[in-house]
C-alpha cells in the first residue's frame, strides 16, 4: 500500500526540561486539542470481533523539543500566521480540572505564557517555518 501524503502537519513542541510524566501528559492534552477541530480525526476502529473503539488522529503527529524562547517564538509565528494553536502553560501542572486551565491561561497576555508545549496543525510549509528552530524530540 502507497502511504498518504498530506498537505498538512500536526506538529506538538515541548519545553526540553520537562519531567518525563510531564512530556507525556502535556502530549496527550496539546493531541487531544488538535483531535478536537472538525474532521481531524478518522473513522472509528473495528476489531475482527466487532468491539468497536475510538476514532484517532489521521495524520502522524511529530513531537519536537524547544527551549522556552523557541516555543514562545513558535507560538507568536502560529498567531501571526493565523493557525490555531493549542497551550499548555506551566501552571496548569497545579490545577485540577479544565475550568481551572482555562482560568490560568486567561490570567496572562499571548506573550506572557509560561509555556511548557504547544500544538498546531496547518499547511506543511508553514508548520515546517515554524518549528525550523526545534528538533525532533528523542
Amino acid at each position: 500500500m502507497d502511504p498518504v501524503r498530506f498537505d498538512t502537519k500536526i506538529a506538538i513542541l515541548l519545553r526540553d526540561d520537562l519531567a518525563a510524566w510531564q512530556e507525556l501528559n502535556v502530549t496527550a492534552f496539546l493531541a487531544s486539542g488538535v483531535a478536537a477541530e472538525s474532521g481531524m480525526t478518522g473513522e472509528p476502529y473495528r476489531d475482527a470481533d466487532g468491539t468497536a473503539y475510538l476514532p484517532m488522529l489521521r495524520q502522524p503527529v511529530l513531537v519536537f523539543a524547544a527551549d522556552a524562547a523557541t516555543l514562545a517564538a513558535a507560538r507568536a509565528k502560529a498567531v501571526v500566521r493565523g493557525l490555531r494553536v493549542a497551550v499548555y502553560i506551566e501552571e496548569i501542572f497545579a490545577t485540577g480540572h479544565d475550568e481551572a486551565n482555562r482560568a490560568e491561561v486567561a490570567r496572562f497576555g499571548g506573550d506572557d505564557l509560561n509555556l511548557v508545549g504547544l500544538a498546531l496543525h496547518g499547511p506543511k510549509n508553514v508548520v515546517d517555518r515554524i518549528t525550523k528552530a526545534a528538533t525532533l524530540h528523542s
